[in-house]
């Protein structure tokens, strides 16, 4: 195809950028971006949508008062629009928004630079922004910020999130009311009389749709007449919050396409950005690629994914990006790294120390062990261990962190005391640093894997009337209402797990969740692990790890032997809002507690722990259990 080069024509009201094979157009000066022409289709975005159009940044947030996630929506509106770079091979655009006090109240306090950048010949776009928080603004919070994108309705009808993920989606009509019927809260709708009937019965809910940061890197959509691409390519974590392991959206029904930059998505409130009044803070969200892509054999379509996956390879190769020209965006030169080999000391185990082995390590914010999935106000720098517990953590700007790392087959946190300093060009080796995973005693009995996840415990069928068909042989905690299903299952007795007999992979029920016994009416569950001690050493103690993977407005108490026990042994108090449980999430907010059982509370035999999950506002109180272990007291063997 022969160029027609890189041309910018900006009027009045809009900016049009055509590199030779994308026309681009946005809004002067807002930066609402209204039309991406492309292989034939003279708008790859919606523009006839009821309420949003065309391709946005946008955020959600709050005044410093309010107790919710959800807030004001503000789709940015630039008031400024400057050229930052114009030659032959490349443009850069740069959307402004000031705030002053007499927009308080209506717009939230940061001044916003959004930049969109074009090369000449390259089918897609980058995007990034900085926003700053200066020491003359308000408190507020920050509930949410991304990039999203309203695709023709006519043309993108085939969603692709990961290799096993993708289908034909149903059409925004279908949720509408005499379509579709609302479920027990608005994302989630039950297709009764959809637009084509192979939908009919399906739920649809963007929440099924979900992936971790660690693997969202590339999703989309695809059209088939003609055979063309719409792609959200993510090729660093770094801007992004809570961690390798925090979810969040990615594509869903309307078509709809996101770039989540924050939000509080199976965290809650801790993921919130909270800003004190003339708190100063300045990050980089981005950049971020949106790419487009084509063949020209329509039963080649399906092909354009694995494309997708290829220019996402380049993208995560060519990180740091060097053409960004805001000097708030470090080169290659300007970033430094962290070297080092992971070990993990558990004499139990082992006497020798054990190599950690497939690890996650990263560089965050200092703070407490764990304090990373947390973490909203700065950067992330995470890498995986080899086989033997090295690993390299490269690109990392500029600042003060801390090292923290993770082990699967282990509970608990690490984190390297010593704060590391990165400047430019900086090569830190740390040589052999040693994790002691939490434990006072030998394992007497344990259940389940300390991964961090309840996926390996009993997940239902769905109810027939609500089944995803793309989740039957996959990833079956995705479908909807499965918090149901524990009723069924025990309408009148909870869940009794038999150490030697039972099998977590069949009687562990993945999530504890309260009984619904009328409307809106719910029973606390209480389940309860026997198991034996022959001898019970009086002497010691006992003890006790209760991993938990996910918590949403829970608490959890622990009685030994006698469930009326009041106070009980152990409560966590009111834990959680990660919303895993409705989400369908096989994970939130990570939790480790640690129990003392003293030896006089336990019998030579038989004994039982019971655990409570006490709040009953509603059915999506409840949490997930990782791992569960009892150790004996150390003297015993």
């Amino acid at each position: 195809m022969s160029s027609t080069g890189l041309q910018l024509n900006a009027q009045n009201d809009y900016v049009v950028i055509d590199n030779g094979v994308v026309e681009i157009t946005w809004t002067n000066p807002g930066g609402i971006i209204k039309g991406i022409k492309y292989k034939g289709i003279e708008n790859l975005l919606e523009l006839n949508n009821k309420d949003l159009n065309g391709g946005f940044w946008d955020l959600n947030w709050s005044e410093p008062s309010s107790k919710k996630t959800r807030g004001k929506f503000d789709t940015i509106q630039g008031t400024d629009l400057q050229v930052i770079v114009e030659n032959e091979e490349q443009i850069e655009l740069s959307f402004t928004r000031m705030w002053s006090p007499a927009v308080q109240g209506e717009q939230a306090p940061l001044y916003i630079d959004r930049r969109f950048v074009v090369f000449r010949d390259v089918p897609g776009f980058y995007s990034y922004a900085i926003f700053e928080h200066t020491k003359d603004m308000p408190a507020f919070h920050l509930n949410t910020t991304r990039i999203a994108f309203m695709l023709n309705k006519e043309k993108f009808h085939y969603m692709a999130i990961t290799d096993d993920r993708q289908r034909f989606m149903p059409s925004a009509e279908d949720r509408l009311p005499g379509r579709g019927e609302p479920l027990a809260y608005p994302e989630a709708v039950l297709l009764v009389d959809p637009v084509e009937p192979e939908f009919k019965g399906e739920v649809d809910d963007k929440y099924q749709y979900s992936l971790e940061n660690k693997d969202n890197q590339v999703h989309g959509w695809i059209c088939f007449d003609p055979p063309v691409g719409f792609w959200q390519i993510t090729p660093s974590n770094e801007f992004r919050t809570g961690g390798p392991f925090k979810q969040d959206l990615t594509s869903h029904v309307n078509p709809t396409t996101l770039a989540i930059f924050l939000t509080s998505h199976y965290a809650g409130t801790d993921l919130l950005v909270k800003f004190e009044p003339g708190e100063e803070w300045k990050k980089v969200l981005g950049p971020v690629f949106t790419y487009f892509n084509s063949v020209s054999d329509k039963e080649m379509a399906l092909s354009l994914w694995d494309d997708a996956k290829r220019q996402m390879n380049e993208e995560v190769q060519s990180w740091p990006y060097s053409f960004p020209t805001s000097e708030e965006f470090p080169n290659s030169d300007q970033r430094g790294v962290v070297r080092g080999r992971l070990l993990v000391q558990d004499r139990y185990l082992c006497k020798e120390n054990l190599p950690g082995k497939d690890a996650y390590v990263g560089l965050a914010a200092p703070g407490d062990a764990g304090s990373w999935q947390r973490e909203n106000k700065g950067y992330q720098f995470w890498t995986t261990t080899d086989e033997d517990g090295y690993f390299v953590i490269t690109n990392v700007r500029a600042g003060s962190y801390n090292l923290y790392g993770l082990v699967p087959g282990f509970i608990g946190d690490y984190k390297y005391e010593v704060v590391i300093t990165i400047t430019e060009g900086s090569d830190i080796e740390l040589g052999e640093i040693v994790y002691e995973p939490p434990r006072d005693g030998p394992t007497l009995w344990e259940i389940g894997i300390p991964d961090r996840s309840a996926a390996e415990f009993y997940i239902p069928d769905p109810n027939p009337k609500y089944v995803n068909k793309l989740y039957i042989n996959q990833d079956r905690f995705r479908q909807y209402g499965l918090w149901e299903r524990y009723a069924e299952l025990y309408p009148d007795n909870d869940l009794v797990y038999t150490v030697g007999v039972s099998d977590y992979q069949k009687d562990w029920f993945f999530a504890q969740v309260n009984r619904k016994i009328g409307d809106k009416a719910y029973q606390s569950t209480t389940w309860q692990i026997k198991f034996n001690i022959d001898n019970v050493d009086q002497v010691g103690s006992y003890t006790l790890r209760l991993a938990l993977a996910a918590a949403n407005h829970a608490e959890l108490q622990v009685q030994i032997n006698d469930p009326t026990a009041d106070p009980p042994l152990f409560s966590s108090g009111e834990i959680g809002g990660d919303n895993a449980i409705a989400r369908h999430a096989i994970h939130g907010i990570y939790w480790l507690f640690t129990v003392t059982i003293p030896s006089s509370l336990l019998l030579g035999g038989e004994n039982a722990i019971f655990f409570t999950q006490a709040k009953t506002d509603n059915i999506f109180q409840g949490i997930m259990y990782d791992y569960i272990r009892l150790e004996g007291p150390l003297c015993q063997s």
